[in-house]
């Protein structure tokens, strides 16, 4: 039999340290630091970003469909078209 290998823990860079994150909480709480808006209530965005993810976007759907074949792309419309008409209304 075949093990898996160990699922590797998300790397470090994505989870703010524990100290550095109290450091700024401390730093915002006695006004050394503006306060850190979360991600929901943040306005900006940062337009090199946005730039460069619309310009994947635009491409990425052209370049599949140009990839998948008549039936592929009629297998996923079907999906889709089910999904969406399998969804229940609430009742109001």
């Amino acid at each position: 039999m075949s093990e898996k290998p160990a699922r590797q823990k998300p790397s470090a860079k994505l989870r703010p340290d524990v100290a550095e994150t109290a450091f700024r909480v401390m730093q915002e709480a006695i006004g050394e630091r503006p306060k850190t808006l979360p991600p929901s209530e943040r306005k900006e965005k940062n337009p090199e970003a946005v730039k460069r993810g619309r310009k994947g976007g635009k491409k990425g759907g052209r370049s599949r469909a140009r990839k998948l074949s008549l039936r592929e792309r009629q297998e996923i419309a079907r999906l889709a078209a089910n999904a969406r008409w399998s969804k229940q209304d609430e009742p109001a």
